[in-house]
């Protein structure tokens, strides 16, 4: 039996593992496909604290090391049920194996939000992307476009403008969601056309994407754009279907304060995948810190 099991290894999990180690818990991380969560799609990291400037990969890495080396142990497997109770204890079951434990954080995070429209799964990996840093040199000197209105896709953007002919960086309002200083440099750079107020609201192309279709907000006007690739940066959803049953949840979310504590006892919560205002790197890692240390209180209180 572990003291704490963590499921969801990007920062929240894994900085809530580092601070359960170093509090002597044994813990136990699952992580169903990637550690680093959406960071490590991050080229650039350049608002965390004390870290002028950092990859995300880079980033995810000295997480993933600074975790394993206090010995925490990780298992890549996909969670997919909690069974049991803060009075008998905890089983946490995934698609190969369980463990027992003492307290539970929930650090799944939240996943890339769709667009819904026809042909988006047919072109997936085929010019449709939810991540520039990993396919946008398929598509070096060629015109993209992004679709999105938050710091993902303005940096994204510009991370492909280093590399592609042209990015269009399509919003569905005039008044983008990015910090300023990310917009700025996007209306500074040649290669980026900002395209307001418009969704991306069709698909060209059989066995890869040849262009989009825009439509207007304001007018209702359509326009078609020939691009090679299209990468999607709409937001997310939370990714806490699983534990609908046993937590609060609302639209998806699981309900807790900055204390971190679900409606069930003993279960915890850090990370996007809670209720809250603010989603950064530095609330995901604060997350994991509040959270592990509620949960060792929680175990020591209980022994």
């Amino acid at each position: 039996m572990a003291d704490i099991v963590i499921i969801g290894a990007g920062p929240a999990g894994m900085s809530a593992a580092i601070y359960a180690r170093r509090a002597g818990m044994s813990t136990v991380v699952y992580e169903a496909s990637m550690y680093g969560g959406q960071i490590v799609n991050t080229p650039e990291v350049e608002n965390y604290p004390a870290i002028q400037k950092i990859s995300g990969f880079d980033f995810a890495t000295n997480l993933y090391d600074q975790m394993t080396n206090l010995g925490a142990e990780l298992r890549m497997e996909p969670v997919v049920a909690i069974e049991g109770d803060a009075a008998n204890g905890f089983k946490v079951r995934s698609e190969y194996s369980s463990e027992d434990a003492k307290a539970v954080i929930i650090a799944t995070g939240a996943k890339n939000r769709q667009m819904g429209i026809d042909g988006e799964e047919r072109l997936t990996g085929h010019g449709i992307s939810y991540c520039a840093t990993c396919d946008g040199a398929f598509f070096k000197g060629q015109d993209v476009a992004v679709f999105g209105g938050g710091n993902t896709a303005v940096e994204d953007a510009l991370y492909l403008a280093n590399m592609c002919n042209k990015v269009f960086l399509i919003h569905r309002r005039n008044e983008f969601r990015a910090e300023n200083a990310l917009v700025e440099q996007a209306r500074a750079n040649d290669k980026i056309e900002i395209i307001t107020p418009k969704i991306v609201t069709g698909l060209k192309g059989e066995d890869k994407l040849t262009a989009i279709s825009l439509t207007d907000m304001a007018d209702g006007r359509e326009q078609m754009i020939d691009v090679a690739a299209l990468f999607v940066a709409i937001g997310q959803v939370p990714a806490a279907a699983p534990f609908a049953a046993l937590v609060a949840q609302e639209n998806g979310y699981i309900v807790a304060g900055e204390d971190c504590r679900t409606s069930a006892e003993g279960i915890f919560v850090a990370g996007d995948g809670r209720t809250k205002n603010v989603r950064q790197l530095t609330t995901a890692a604060a997350d994991g810190a509040v959270a592990a240390l509620a949960a060792c209180d929680f175990v020591r209180a209980n022994r």
